[in-house]
């Protein structure tokens, strides 16, 4: 069985150089290729050709590996283990020239599903800032050589908490509506525009907690062991994972003080 810490090497390899990638493509000019969901959710040529060199490395290193790309899709394999990638997350940001985006990639066993999936290594990468958030279960979450630790508790003032909001525009007053039931535990709110950012913020503690609906697996699969490595809980909906219905991290205090504030937007439908 290949270990964890194998897989951790390996994803910092290629995330590392699937980053300086999508920096130089950014110096020389973005094109958006196609939208997605709906006309805001763009996709650039930038995100297809870091994904393809993402896929290319992990098949030439390890082709019985499954595979969940933002781009290209799923693919299963015969190993056991499924690589969660999102190329570019936060495209528009990249796009607009914003330095808030991230290479992520993980490496999960088990099928390409997050409600049974067990996340091994995870990686993100802002080639912006050069910064390399990187963790393996089990052996921590690290800033480049610091350990990273969430904050157990927020300040007296509250908690400064991230959020996210989906691209179709009948989303957005339900999303108001949940920042105005957790505005009261807050003490600001921030809107990153970047899932495994915010999450790799979580585990960093320059953000108390974060909150959002609609987030894909390749969106918190890196991140989500970044929280959990540094201390924090992750979950949400469905199944208490995770999800498209909501993803919550944080602290274990205010972890359950936002899902409280959500009420049955964090909690599976049968309660």
């Amino acid at each position: 069985m290949t270990a964890a810490s194998d897989l951790h090497d390996l994803a910092v390899d290629i995330a590392c150089e699937a980053g300086q990638l999508a920096h130089r493509r950014r110096s020389e000019g973005v094109h958006v290729a196609a939208t997605k969901t709906a006309l805001a959710d763009i996709v650039t040529d930038a995100d297809r050709e870091v994904e393809a060199l993402i896929r290319t490395r992990l098949s030439a290193e390890r082709p019985d590996d499954g595979f969940l790309g933002e781009e290209s899709g799923a693919e299963r394999g015969t190993s056991g283990i499924t690589w969660v990638v999102d190329p570019i997350d936060g495209t528009v940001n990249y796009a607009y020239g914003i330095p808030s985006y991230a290479v992520s990639i993980a490496a999960v066993e088990g099928d390409p599903d997050p409600s049974a999936w067990t996340a091994l290594a995870g990686i993100v990468f802002n080639p912006s800032s050069g910064e390399l958030f990187h963790a393996t279960r089990d052996a921590g979450a690290w800033l480049g050589a610091e350990r990273l630790a969430v904050n157990a508790e927020p300040s007296p003032a509250g908690a400064l908490l991230a959020t996210g909001f989906g691209y179709d525009p009948a989303t957005h007053a339900p999303n108001l509506e949940r920042i105005s039931r957790v505005m009261p535990i807050a003490r600001d709110l921030r809107r990153i525009g970047a899932a495994s950012l915010d999450l790799a913020f979580v585990a960093a503690g320059r953000l108390d907690g974060y909150f959002e609906r609609g987030l894909n697996p390749w969106d918190h699969a890196a991140g989500a062991l970044l929280v959990e490595e540094a201390g924090g809980r992750v979950g949400g909906a469905p199944h208490g994972r995770p999800g498209k219905r909501m993803t919550v991290a944080a602290g274990a205090v205010l972890y359950d003080a936002i899902v409280a504030q959500l009420g049955a937007d964090a909690r599976d439908e049968d309660g």
